[in-house]
């Protein structure tokens, strides 16, 4: 589960190489670093990567003819944060590359730099405004920071980590992610109690009698109905819960005429029907409802979890019926087998894209290379000058970036440009062919997986029993 930050990065009244290289300098403390260990980078050298994008500006000077203003954008910052415990440095490094790949669909160079000083892992991503080609620039759109939500979700979903469902836009929403670290707010402890104690009431006023017994004090005197707490300094009302928490909505819930997932989410009435574009899921996980109790829960979310239950156990076996599994060992086989060949297929899928980018970035080397090489010749030839070399520091800097990178591959001779597309076009074709089956490998596993925990939880070591019996 990652939280997201989106922001542009404008000159402002500094000079651009200050602007730069002030944010970089902080993204790549290498305290918060573990000095540079966890940082990554695309079409560009993470030491020298503020001169690049200076550099890469003053070509789209030169080719475009627009200049640069205070209102210009130098560069892009994207935080991602993990939850606590979750994930690895390393891991959250990948993902965080994988995030800016995506986003930028690799036209820009970036950073990725994973900062482990916090409790909390977090990603700073600093992308260049100025694509690779320095013809244009990125064009930010009204709704970049959902869509850098929804990719980072997707790639948590992708990796094994749990997903914000149902973010809020809004300062709090971080410090809802981060659980019981932060205190519930009272319109948040008014919708868990109407959640608790709703299943148990056959009318609106034993409702009402309900919250009084729970020690709320229920107003109904006024135009709207208001419900305040003991140590609350003010009551809340419920019109301004909304959804499923107004009067209306809780009359319909005693009603039966309005159905709310088990969470207390956005249900829907019943005359409502569901989106066609979202498919249903066949079934989910069962409800640990001993484990919830010990949480704090109340007897009406037992009622409730208790129902759920049943009905997400019947979904299951209907599942593997369909699937022809009526044996036990069978279910393990078929789960085990699945998920041995989706962890398969991701394994070459991320070398192939471990290769792309690998080769991605020495081609990017070569090109600074032999485009620098020529000021290189001439600095050598001044006899390493420094006035030279203040005249052409970003080139020169540059170029000795390139050979000291060649120098890290040990490389004795350059591959050609031909050579290395030929091998990027081999390598993306078979990344296309594999992705054909991902995903439904993917969903397969899942179920897979998914159904053999709901089949434990309810056999209680009686597995191979009750699928024989229950299939019948």
């Amino acid at each position: 589960m990652a939280t997201t930050f989106f922001k542009s990065l404008h000159i402002g009244n500094r000079k651009a190489s200050t602007a730069i290289s002030k944010i970089l300098d902080y993204v790549k403390n290498p305290v918060k670093t573990d000095y540079g260990r966890f940082i990554s980078s695309y079409e560009c050298d993470w030491h020298t990567a503020d001169k690049e994008f200076l550099l890469s500006k003053r070509q789209y000077e030169y080719i475009t003819g627009r200049g640069q203003n205070h209102h210009n954008v130098l560069a892009y910052h994207m935080r991602q944060s993990f939850k606590p415990g979750e994930v690895t440095p390393e891991e959250a490094n990948k993902i965080g590359y994988e995030l800016a790949m995506s986003f930028t669909k690799g036209s820009h160079a970036f950073v990725v730099c994973t900062h482990i000083d916090k409790h909390h892992i977090h990603n700073h991503i600093i992308f260049n405004s100025t694509s690779l080609d320095c013809e244009q620039k990125f064009k930010d759109f009204k709704y970049s920071a959902i869509a850098v939500r929804r990719i980072s979700d997707l790639l948590c979903a992708e990796h094994g980590l749990s997903v914000i469902e149902h973010p809020k836009l809004s300062k709090g929403s971080y410090g809802d992610w981060l659980g019981d670290k932060k205190p519930l707010s009272h319109k948040e402890i008014l919708m868990r109690k109407i959640d608790e104690i709703l299943p148990n009431c056959t009318s609106f006023e034993s409702f009402i009698a309900a919250l009084h017994a729970d020690g709320f004090k229920v107003s109904t005197d006024r135009k709207h109905m208001t419900v305040k707490a003991a140590d609350w300094g003010r009551p809340s009302r419920l019109d301004t819960l909304g959804g499923n928490y107004t009067e209306a909505a809780i009359q319909e819930r005693i009603a039966g005429t309005r159905i709310v997932g088990g969470s207390g989410g956005a249900g829907c009435p019943l005359d409502e029907k569901p989106s066609a574009s979202i498919p249903p899921k066949p079934f989910s996980l069962l409800v640990d409802i001993q484990a919830k109790m010990q949480q704090g829960k109340g007897a009406g979310y037992a009622n409730w979890a208790r129902s759920f239950n049943l009905k997400e156990a019947a979904k299951t076996l209907l599942f593997l019926r369909d699937q022809g599994i009526t044996d036990y060992a069978d279910l393990e086989r078929r789960a085990a087998a699945t998920s041995k060949d989706f962890h398969a297929v991701t394994a070459k899928i991320r070398a192939a894209e471990t290769r792309m980018a690998e080769i991605t970035a020495l081609q990017k080397q070569i090109g600074n290379y032999h485009r620098t090489r020529e000021i290189y010749t001439q600095y050598r030839a001044a006899g390493y000058n420094k006035k030279f070399l203040a005249a052409h520091d970003a080139e020169i800097t540059i170029h000795q970036a390139a050979k000291k990178y060649f120098d890290s591959l040990n490389l004795k001779k350059l591959p050609t440009i031909a050579a290395l597309k030929q091998e990027y076009a081999a390598l993306l074709t078979e990344k296309n062919k594999l992705y054909s089956g991902y995903r439904a490998a993917k969903e397969t596993s899942r179920q897979l997986a998914s159904a053999k925990q709901n089949v434990d939880m309810v056999s209680g070591g009686q597995s191979t029993a009750i699928l024989r019996d229950r299939s019948r």
